[in-house]
């Protein structure tokens, strides 16, 4: 992620004034932000103080950012460090300390890849199912019901045969599965376990 030549070009634009380039550098990276957020446990209201701090600090340092091209990895320090001092202000010292032993180190460039990816995969999977025929979207949110809710009840719902539930899910994850926004990030295609789930990385619902 460190070559990719689009995120130069946008820290350039965005250096320049482009509003449209920070909007994009915003939308790109804002899921990188929250989900470090949500690793350390912070409520919604902290996160989204630690989500404003590092924008404006971005603001603030954009010109002077060394390596454009790791602009994720300068994202991901400032929010653990963020993070931090808002766990200072919440934490007793001894809680703290340990935290702060395991959290402090240098980010490493694999970990920033790996929480980066996972952010994109989940905003992908968000905007793939967007798109989705709303007849889908709600037979797909039913079944991923917690608790689970009985066929029946489901099938009332939708006015839809208990035995046509099973193979509707089945479309509607295929079409999920063919969606161009996740086209990149599932290769070439879904894989099965025994059991017929989806994984590595696929939607699966089990009943």
């Amino acid at each position: 992620m460190r070559d990719d030549p689009s995120v130069v070009a946008l820290v350039i634009r965005a250096r320049g004034g482009d509003k449209r380039a920070w909007d994009e550098i915003v939308e790109r990276y804002a899921p990188l932000v929250w989900s470090i957020c949500r690793n350390h446990r912070l409520s919604e209201h902290d996160a989204a103080d630690v989500g404003q701090t590092v924008w404006l600090r971005l603001v603030e340092q954009l010109r002077a950012l060394r390596e454009p091209a790791a602009l994720a990895g300068w994202l991901a320090t400032t929010t653990r460090r963020e993070c931090l001092r808002v766990l200072h202000a919440t934490r007793d010292r001894q809680h703290l300390d340990e935290l702060d032993a395991e959290t402090t180190a240098d980010v490493d460039a694999a970990m920033v890849d790996q929480e980066l990816l996972a952010a994109e995969r989940d905003a992908a999977l968000r905007e793939a199912f967007a798109q989705l025929p709303s007849r889908c979207q709600r037979l797909l949110s039913l079944l991923m019901e917690d608790p689970p809710l009985p066929y029946a009840e489901i099938g009332a719902r939708l006015q839809m045969p208990v035995g046509g539930i099973g193979p509707n899910r089945a479309r509607c994850l295929d079409r999920l599965r063919r969606s161009p926004v996740l086209a990149v990030l599932i290769g070439t295609g879904p894989q099965r376990s025994a059991g017929g789930g989806e994984r590595h990385g696929q939607p699966m619902v089990e009943r």
